[in-house]
């Protein structure tokens, strides 16, 4: 008979398609996802997987045996949703997920009114500017920028955010505003509204400076190398100016979600109503 672990393992490298993948969405070391796969071929005697140029692929064996894993999976973690969301008292972790700025600037600094309001709660905050799953228990709860469209999902709308074109005080000082130049995502995040309200706004204006990460552009921002499109909040910690006494904003709606199983949870409804006042906040003190 196989090892559950062993399956769970192997399900990983069968929808990420790699060792490093399978090994950070587990939170084990990629030598131990290869172990695990190679005694799970051990224990049914076949091969499941064939590595192709740093990719492996999937066996005609290794297909049927993935398709019927997944559905164990689905159910080892409906198990362990449904007895969670009967831990009525608030003495449990909750897991939280959120893009890494939000995690830091926006609900970090507010932990201390959760630990006053329910001192028995435990919360495992989560910077991923990746989507995690939900239904997989990656996290309990997820702060997203795009709706889920899985029915499984509970969704609402948790507030607002406020994005702006801000740079420096010294760097608006020296140029005109026809001699801006512009800090945006790189190519993969093209197409993100924000991205696209930016190139927008930028017109001719050159970008000068691209990456992957939001920390990064308000650090350049920071350093006079241009003007870049952050949340409000992010720009006013940083002591950043936005362009223009009255320059444009752009919003984005914050939806907080879960899994279906979890509505009516306790500790999930404690932490869902404070991550929702962590969203707010800005606005209120605007």
């Amino acid at each position: 008979m196989f090892d559950w672990n062993d399956l769970r393992h192997f399900v990983a490298l069968a929808d990420d398609g790699s060792l490093s993948a399978a090994a950070r969405r587990l939170g084990v070391e990629h030598a131990t996802v290869a172990r695990r796969v190679a005694a799970l071929e051990a224990a049914v005697g076949a091969k499941l997987v064939d590595r192709r140029g740093g990719r492996y692929v999937l066996t005609g064996d290794g297909e049927s045996v993935a398709h019927y894993a997944r559905r164990m999976e689905a159910e080892a973690f409906a198990v362990e949703r449904v007895l969670h969301a009967r831990q009525q008292e608030i003495a449990v972790e909750i897991s939280v997920s959120a893009p890494p700025v939000f995690a830091t600037l926006l609900i970090a600094p507010r932990l201390p009114l959760l630990k006053q309001s329910h001192p028995r709660l435990r919360l495992r905050l989560l910077g991923q500017n990746r989507t995690v799953s939900l239904p997989r228990r990656e996290a309990d709860l997820a702060l997203r920028l795009v709706r889920p469209n899985d029915p499984s999902l509970v969704a609402r709308k948790a507030g607002s955010v406020s994005y702006g074109l801000y740079a420096s005080r010294a760097y608006l000082t020296a140029r005109a505003a026809e001699d801006y130049e512009f800090i945006a995502f790189d190519e993969s995040l093209d197409d993100v509204p924000q991205q696209t309200w930016l190139k927008t706004m930028a017109g001719s204006r050159p970008i000068v400076f691209r990456t992957n990460d939001l920390s990064i552009q308000g650090a350049a921002a920071q350093a006079h190398a241009g003007v870049a499109a952050l949340p409000a909040f992010q720009a006013e910690a940083l002591g950043l100016v936005r362009a223009g006494p009255n320059g444009p904003s752009f919003f984005r709606d914050v939806w907080l979600t879960y899994h279906e199983d979890l509505r009516g949870n306790a500790a999930v409804a404690a932490v869902a109503a404070f991550l929702a006042d962590c969203v707010q906040q800005p606005a209120r003190e605007a």
